[in-house]
């Protein structure tokens, strides 16, 4: 699953927001997460900024928490994907040795 260099989803609270990145590996989906914070600079243009204020720290944890639960979700759905190909995988093999 090629991520064209954009998270898998973004969470938001305000200002602040949580973007969940992932990279395909050999075992399966790798999972990352950045913090951000939402700014315009003195061009009216959206920035990002990688510090936060004491009043943003609340919306971090919570944001942490919800990635965290989203993270654990798609590594369930990953998991049982990979459980359902090899299982498919074996039972095109077992049709294989019976039809030798």
């Amino acid at each position: 699953m090629e991520n064209d260099n954009k998270p898998v989803d973004t969470l938001r609270d305000g200002r602040v927001k949580a973007s969940i990145w992932e990279k395909e590996t050999d075992k399966g989906p790798f999972h990352s997460v950045t913090f951000a914070r939402t700014y315009r600079d003195q061009d009216g243009n959206y920035a990002d900024a990688h510090s936060f204020s004491g009043t943003d720290l609340l919306k971090v944890s919570r944001l942490a928490e919800r990635t965290y639960d989203q993270v654990q979700e798609r590594r369930a759905q990953s998991y049982a994907e990979r459980q359902r190909e090899t299982a498919q995988g074996s039972g095109k093999q077992q049709e294989l040795e019976i039809e030798r």
